[in-house]
């Protein structure tokens, strides 16, 4: 039982670790696109604000892989490892690194990036339905039976909210990017859909990293009397 909650902690430790780091990196992208957009060597940003974006899609698909596969080790669980959006967040993410050093390098710079940023909009419509599954999952339910019923309410509702959010900027993303790519104002709608992509992905890794805060003090608790025993 001891190492049941060894384990299970430890998971939880690495998922809640893991949406602090993608919500820092949705600030830091957030950051770098303003700064880009108010004239500071867009160009050299825009390529820099791509790589760090897919930085944070790649942390935060490892800490969604860390929830599932705690999930999966409650009993009853019937939560299926969303595998299509887990895995658009893994290759986007490297594929958003790759292209952000290729057009650092000068390689079709405005292109690529522009390109990059459509495939960001693909995975954050794409992984929402994952992280949907994740929060309303059975076992996640039963994490949450031990608090009260305000408390779980509000937690539900946070959730939907974030993983609607997360769609509709998905669309908007593909959409600024289709458009950059076709070559109306390039680098700035790039830039203003790096922003919002950030945002979202603030509000989300925000979101997911205090549900695992309250997942893994939900599963302390209830587990403490088994390692006492």
């Amino acid at each position: 039982m001891s190492m049941a909650y060894s384990s299970s902690t430890v998971s939880g430790e690495a998922a809640t670790y893991g949406g602090f780091a993608d919500a820092l990196g949705g600030i830091a992208t957030i950051v770098l696109a303003i700064i880009g957009l108010s004239g500071v060597r867009p160009e050299v940003l825009v390529s820099i604000t791509t790589i760090v974006f897919g930085a944070a899609l790649l942390i935060q698909g490892g800490a969604m892989l860390s929830e599932f596969a705690q999930a999966e080790m409650t009993p009853d669980a019937n939560v299926a490892a969303g595998g299509g959006g887990l895995s658009a967040l893994f290759l986007v993410g490297v594929g958003g690194i790759v292209l952000g050093v290729l057009a650092l390098l000068g390689i079709h710079a405005t292109i690529l990036t522009a390109i990059a940023v459509i495939a960001f909009g693909a995975a954050l419509l794409i992984s929402s339905s994952a992280v949907w599954q994740l929060l309303t999952s059975r076992s996640v339910a039963m994490r949450f039976q031990t608090r009260a019923p305000m408390l779980r309410v509000i937690a539900s509702e946070v959730a939907a909210g974030s993983v609607g959010v997360q769609a509709m900027v998905g669309l908007a993303v593909i959409v600024l990017g289709i458009l950059a790519v076709c070559g109306i104002f390039t680098t700035p709608l790039t830039l203003i859909a790096l922003l919002v992509a950030g945002a979202s992905i603030l509000l989300t890794g925000s979101t997911l990293s205090g549900t695992m805060v309250g997942f893994m003090r939900a599963t302390a608790a209830t587990s403490s009397p088994a390692r006492a025993g």
